[in-house]
């Protein structure tokens, strides 16, 4: 099994990339490096001219592996949602009780990102930070359409259909599990940004986070069994 989690690989569509990145040590340097960078000055500002002074090599080796920096973001974006689903996976694999089983998903969902060992070259709280600042710049383009029928997002909403499964398993009665578990996911991520920046507009401070206002949520919308 251990063997197993430390030659994982998380899948990300084949579109995004023009040679996979995890194939070669640059292409790995390419994405912690695109990350740490995005990280600390921002999407609109990063450049793949900035990241090649940053990994000490020429701007058309970044471009061998991707053909702009919009699919650079959505293939970061997308293995970000990847991970979240093998962490919620692994957290709730041997949880039966239908209610533990989704309180726990939102805690992988709302809690603060630790680093994960098992993928060295990646840095999850820089990531976090991307698609808590970042994310909706993945598909709020005039062609996400267009992106979504080459199945750019499949790992984000994968992630919501299993949430929404759980969501289910608590109450088979509840009018509209997908809706609400696309509001866990986006939401926890918008409340985090809200109680760094607009803190006056939010309960998630002083000690509550967006786990406790999610789980409180689910108590009053969903009968359990």
């Amino acid at each position: 099994m251990d063997d197993l989690l430390n030659n994982l690989k998380i899948s990300v569509s084949d579109g995004l990339y023009l040679k996979d990145p995890e194939s070669s040590d640059l292409g790995k340097k390419i994405i912690g490096n695109g990350i740490m960078l995005i990280d600390k000055i921002g999407f609109e500002d990063f450049t793949f001219r900035k990241l090649g002074a940053e990994i000490q090599s020429n701007e058309s080796s970044i471009y061998r592996y991707f053909e702009n920096k919009h699919n650079f973001l959505v293939y970061i974006t997308s293995w970000f949602w990847g991970w979240k689903e093998f962490q919620l996976l692994l957290a709730t694999n041997n949880i039966k009780d239908p209610v533990k089983k989704l309180n726990t998903a939102i805690e992988v969902m709302a809690m603060p990102v630790k680093e994960d060992i098992r993928f060295k070259h990646i840095n999850e709280v820089a990531l976090n930070n991307i698609i808590i600042n970042e994310s909706s710049k993945s598909y709020l383009t005039k062609k996400v359409d267009e992106d979504n029928d080459h199945g750019y997002f499949l790992s984000y909403k994968h992630l919501v259909k299993h949430v929404s499964a759980m969501i289910q398993d608590v109450d088979r009665t509840y009018t509209f599990p997908l809706s609400l578990a696309t509001t866990i996911i986006n939401g926890s991520l918008n409340l985090h940004f809200v109680s760094e920046h607009f803190s006056s507009i939010t309960d998630c401070k002083d000690g509550i986070g967006p786990t406790m206002f999610y789980k409180n949520l689910i108590a009053q919308l969903l009968k359990s069994p």
